[in-house]
């Protein structure tokens, strides 16, 4: 069973003649930044929430016993804050791998918290991947990222390194911070 997007993001856009890209972070992307950047500053999307509602089969969890990670779901009137990084196009390489568990980019506008726009690129689980899990009870999620451990480690600690993150730009989200809630 594969859930491997990379090829499909290879084909989605080209960047022919560009020299940098801006790329929205709102889930690891926030803390765990293993590539290289030119530049790096909170911005947030709006219309859109963070859901713990996309299965992790490669990292956070395993075929047998998916983690749960983080995607966007469209919320009218809701704001998103994470991390902008512009990078050069050849960091979309290492990242289509990284998200390549059902993760697809889309051009997004972002809000820097200066009040500057500029559009930039976002990884997002749609609901029509297979890994997408979709909601489900805070306990429910919370009990089966609490039991999920992947090749890149607990799925508990992705969850905890998230709100952490989180706290540190300023951001309040409720759904992040009730899961934390259920594993303290």
């Amino acid at each position: 069973m594969s859930f491997d997007t990379t090829e499909h993001n290879r084909r989605r856009y080209c960047f022919d003649g560009v020299e940098s890209v801006w790329l929205f972070g709102y889930g690891s992307l926030i803390y765990k930044v293993d590539f290289p950047f030119l530049e790096q500053r909170p911005a947030s999307i709006e219309g859109w929430a963070r859901r713990f509602w996309q299965g992790s089969h490669d990292h956070r969890g395993t075929l047998e016993s998916p983690g749960r990670v983080v995607t966007l779901i469209e919320s009218p009137a809701t704001c998103c804050k994470g991390m902008a990084y512009r990078v050069s196009p050849d960091v979309f390489s290492h990242l289509d791998v990284r998200e390549k568990n059902g993760y697809l980019r889309f051009v997004t506008p972002m809000i820097f918290t200066d009040g500057t726009r500029e559009d930039g690129l976002v990884y997002i689980a749609t609901e029509d991947n297979a890994a997408f899990l979709g909601p489900a009870e805070d306990a429910e999620i919370a009990n089966q990222i609490s039991n999920a451990q992947g090749p890149s480690g607990r799925n508990s600690d992705y969850l905890l390194k998230l709100a952490t993150a989180l706290r540190t730009l300023g951001d309040d989200d409720p759904h992040v911070f009730a899961l934390e809630s259920y594993l303290r």
